[in-house]
């Protein structure tokens, strides 16, 4: 993009809505995305410091007037500067506290927002981290209002909004105080924690002055404070996107350095909850998802949204999971006929390709209803792939036994065979292009069959050259007409033969491919096992810094009811991890069975065509001894 374009803007009515041309924009990018929102009061300057996030001057727009510039969010998405493979998502929300607004709750709403959709939340402010400018967040003591983490009647503890919630930077502008606490220097994070003390008591305006600072201390334990000097003379401020360098502070520019660079350093990919990392097309599908329950009254619920991502995603996994397969096979159908061997071999390698793209994309699976969806339509395209494969052969090998047997033909025609001793130059010539063809036709998968099938055809012709000629005395034409019958038979057995071979060699393949599906589906359960732990982890540090920043200010009341908290959050976190290795455990309990149908499908069909085939010779069997 280049240029940032508008996700979520207001309706007429005063309703969010997601702009369609910015999810087209999202739909298409597959790669994981960190996702970087600005918040805060209007007019402080949010959009500058996205701009100089996407490695521009100008781009979201910074305006030089009173009003709110900036409405909505905005959206620009950039190749990260630091992580290959990853896309910068750079969201620049409308100011808050616009008296001209007129909904109350619109500000609460967009940082809500804000926190759902990003991984790094930047909150925007002038001046000094003081009792009135953390009043002025009352937005974020709503938080749970606007977001829930199961049903909208449940409580869920702090910890787990913490799973999911960003990492907080408060960017402090326009910042003229020492960094100096009780006359010792204290650095921008020791000021940031010391606004953010809280007060002994339990008095109204004690708890009224505690909320929002106990808020973004339980819903955001990971938090970063940059304070930023004048960036220039007063007068130019609303101009900086014009201005020369030269004419911007020094230190001004050292502290947007580095506030981009800890953003291009820490801030992490976006994760849904249960640690699924998220791409452009999931984060246009939850923008839409959110602003549409929002826009209903309803309160976004963060289970469900998974539950919906989860069945968007799959289907989508399939699909792409199918195209890899797909894609890959296709480009073998130019060079058709293959050799069994060379095509189950390609089959096998895109088939566990088109598995590893489905795992990638895929989450909540559990009981394998999309893997197996996948599964049934790789087998069902290498069936296609087999017969299209088939039909190639046979046709490649027929019109190897056309010229071939022209000259045989010919002579047919010519009468050359017709009189006496002309079956023994018959057979030798026929001898010959059985030879010739057996040679230059000896990888086809149809070789044999089109043998017989010519042999069956030249046997009338065969028969009427025997009867034809008088070298021959009658018990010689006997005798030659049982070793045509054997010859066939014989070549209709091995025909047989390679047709089993070939449905033995599929059934060692489907095997081999059920045995790597086991293996991928255990690295997906470990994989998701080590999200969850690590989201689990984060929760509990964060508890326990709390607990000790409480026992360390006097807070013993508080830290002892923290204290409770983390051996129920041990409690239930065991409980689930248990929970979890009882649903992993059947996950591949169930991919087993699964692999064990699809198996005992191929082996009935094996039994089937082996009865068919032992009936074969048995009638031609029966037709020889009785002539």
């Amino acid at each position: 993009m280049d240029k940032p374009v508008c996700l979520i803007d207001t309706e007429s009515d005063g309703k969010l809505c997601v702009q369609p041309s910015a999810l087209q924009i999202l739909q298409q990018i597959q790669q994981p995305v960190v996702v970087v929102a600005v918040v805060g009061l209007y007019r402080t300057g949010k959009s500058y410091l996205m701009n100089r996030l996407a490695g521009k001057q100008t781009g979201f727009a910074l305006g030089s007037t009173i009003e709110s510039k900036t409405k909505g969010i905005w959206m620009w998405c950039v190749p990260h500067p630091t992580k290959a493979g990853t896309t910068l998502v750079l969201l620049d929300t409308e100011g808050l506290g616009d008296v001209d607004k007129g909904d109350s709750k619109h500000d609460t709403k967009i940082f809500s927002l804000a926190v759902l959709l990003s991984s790094t939340i930047v909150l925007n402010s002038r001046g000094t981290i003081d009792n009135r400018a953390i009043e002025e967040l009352q937005f974020v003591t709503e938080l749970t209002e606007y977001i829930k983490i199961k049903s909208p009647d449940e409580v869920v503890d702090d910890s787990e909004f913490v799973k999911f919630f960003p990492t907080f930077i408060w960017a402090v502008r326009d910042f003229t105080l020492q960094l100096n606490i009780n006359g010792q220097d204290t650095t921008q994070d020791e000021y940031l924690e010391f606004a953010l003390r809280l007060k002994l008591g339990n008095s109204k305006q004690v708890n009224n002055y505690n909320l929002p600072r106990e808020c973004i201390r339980k819903y955001f334990p990971s938090r970063k404070c940059f304070t930023f000097p004048f960036p220039t003379n007063p007068d130019n401020v609303s101009y900086l996107e014009t201005l020369d360098p030269a004419e911007i502070s020094n230190k001004f520019l050292e502290v947007t350095d580095r506030f981009c660079q800890f953003i291009f350093d820490q801030s992490q990919v976006k994760n849904l909850k249960d640690g699924h990392t998220v791409t452009g097309r999931v984060l246009g599908n939850l923008a839409k998802m959110y602003v549409d329950t929002i826009s209903n009254g309803t309160v976004p619920c963060l289970e469900n949204a998974v539950i919906a991502m989860s069945m968007i995603e799959n289907e989508a996994a399939v699909k792409e999971g199918l195209e890899v397969y797909k894609s890959g096979l296709e480009k073998l159908k130019d060079s058709f006929p293959l050799e069994l061997n060379k095509i189950t071999s390609e089959h096998q390698c895109f088939s566990l390709m088109a598995t590893q793209t489905f795992m990638k994309c895929s989450f909540r699976d559990d009981d394998g209803k999309y893997l197996t969806s996948l599964e049934e339509a790789i087998n069902h395209q290498f069936d296609a792939y087999l017969w299209d494969n088939e039909k190639a052969s046979e046709a490649k090998c027929e019109s190897l036994m056309s010229v071939l047997s022209d000259p045989m033909t010919e002579r047919i025609n010519q009468g050359i065979y017709a009189r006496a001793g002309g079956y023994n130059l018959f057979c030798k010539d026929l001898e010959d292009i059985v030879n010739q063809y057996n040679t230059l036709a000896n990888k086809e998968v149809k070789i044999a069959e089109v043998l017989v099938k010519f042999l069956q055809e030249k046997a009338p012709i065969t028969t009427a050259i025997l009867q034809a000629d008088d070298k021959l005395t009658e018990n010689e034409r006997r005798i030659c007409e049982e070793r045509e019958r054997a010859v066939l038979l014989n070549q209709q057995v091995i025909s047989q033969q390679e047709r089993q071979r070939q449905l033995e060699k599929k059934m060692v393949t489907e095997q081999q491919n059920n045995e790597m599906r086991v293996r991928q589906v255990t690295q997906m359960m470990q994989t998701e096992m080590s999200r969850q732990q690590l989201e689990t982890k984060r929760a509990m540090e964060s508890k326990l810094r709390e607990q000790s920043a409480l026992m360390e200010k006097g807070f013993q009341e508080k830290a002892n009811t923290m204290a409770w908290k983390i051996e129920e959050f041990k409690r239930k976190n065991a409980e689930v991890e248990e929970s979890a290795s009882r649903k992993y455990a059947q996950m591949l309990s169930d991919q087993q069975r699964r692999n064990e149908r699809n198996m005992e499908v191929l082996r009935q069909q094996y039994r089937d065509k082996m009865e068919e085939i032992a009936s074969r010779p048995a009638s031609v069997s029966r037709s020889c001894s009785i002539q």
